[in-house]
C-alpha cells in the first residue's frame, strides 16, 4: 500500500486538471498497443498486484482474460471486483503472496506498484515471487516512472533532499532506474526486455504533451527505449522452466 498522500503540494497546485486526464488517457491507450504488440499472449490467467483502484483491466480486458486483483487495501480489492474490473479479489500483500500456487499464471502486473514497493524494501522478493507464480512463457509486465528521464531525475532529487511530500504529495512516489529492474528480473530467472511507454509529462500543457508524445512511435529503439518518462518491462518465465527447487 502506498503512503498516505497529500494534495495540498506544489506540482498539484501548479496543474490544470485537464493536462492530468490527457496524459492519463493516452498512456493507458500506449501501454495497450506495447502490450499487445510485445507480450505474444492472446489471453489467459492474470494478477494484478497492488492493484490499487484500478486493476489494469485495459490492459487484460475480459473475456480472453481472468483477472485476479490483490491489495493490502480490502475496499480496493471489494471495488475491483464491483466494477467489473476484476473477476477475483484477494487481500495480500506483494512479496507475501504464499496462499497462490506455482505457476498460476501467464501474467502477474505491477502497474506503478514497484515504486512504492522499493520505498519499503527491496524488490527482489517480489520479483521472485512473480516468478514463481508465472507458468513457463509466462510473463511479469510492469510500468514504472523513469528516474533516467529528466523528470524523473528531478523528482529522486527532490526525494533525497526530503522534499517530495512538499513537492508531489508523498513519500514514496520514487523513480526506478529501468536498468537495474531489468537486471533483477534476470537476477531472478526471468528474460527482460524494455519499451519506453511516453516520453511525455501529464503535468505540461496538452499541446506540448502532444508534442512530446510524437517520439513515443520510437520507444522500443535500442538506446530510446531507456529514456522514457514512464517505461515497461515485459520479463518472460522461459518456456522450458521447470517446477523450482526447495
Amino acid at each position: 500500500m502506498s503512503e498516505n498522500y497529500r494534495p495540498d503540494n506544489l506540482l498539484d497546485n501548479l496543474s490544470d486538471p485537464a493536462t492530468l486526464a490527457e496524459q492519463y488517457e493516452r498512456g493507458k491507450r500506449r501501454e495497450r498497443e506495447l502490450l499487445d504488440r510485445h507480450l505474444g499472449l492472446s489471453g489467459g490467467d492474470a494478477l494484478s498486484v497492488g492493484c490499487g483502484w484500478h486493476p489494469g483491466r485495459h490492459l487484460l480486458p475480459r473475456p480472453a482474460w481472468r483477472l485476479v486483483a490483490a491489495d493490502l487495501d480490502p475496499e480496493r480489492v471489494r471495488h475491483a471486483v464491483a466494477q467489473g474490473e476484476a473477476d477475483e479479489g484477494l487481500q495480500g500483500a506483494a512479496g507475501q503472496l504464499h496462499c497462490l500456487p506455482d505457476g498460476s499464471f501467464d501474467v502477474v502486473l505491477h502497474r506503478l506498484v514497484l515504486h512504492h514497493v522499493a520505498y519499503a524494501g527491496p524488490l527482489e522478493p517480489v520479483l521472485a515471487e512473480a516468478r514463481r507464480l508465472l507458468r513457463p512463457a509466462g510473463a511479469l509486465v510492469a510500468i514504472e516512472p523513469n528516474v533516467l528521464h529528466p523528470i524523473g531525475a528531478a523528482l529522486a532529487v527532490a526525494n533525497r533532499a526530503g522534499l517530495g511530500v512538499r513537492v508531489h504529495g508523498t513519500p514514496d512516489d520514487i523513480p526506478l532506474s529501468p536498468r537495474k529492474l531489468a537486471a533483477a528480473a534476470r537476477a531472478v530467472g526471468l528474460t527482460a526486455e524494455l519499451h519506453a511507454v511516453s516520453y511525455s509529462w501529464r503535468r505540461l500543457p496538452v499541446r506540448a504533451q502532444r508534442a512530446v508524445g510524437a517520439l513515443d512511435r520510437f520507444g522500443s529503439a535500442p538506446g530510446a527505449r531507456w529514456l522514457g518518462h514512464t517505461f515497461m518491462l515485459i520479463a518472460r518465465r522461459p518456456a522450458g522452466a521447470v517446477r523450482d527447487r526447495r
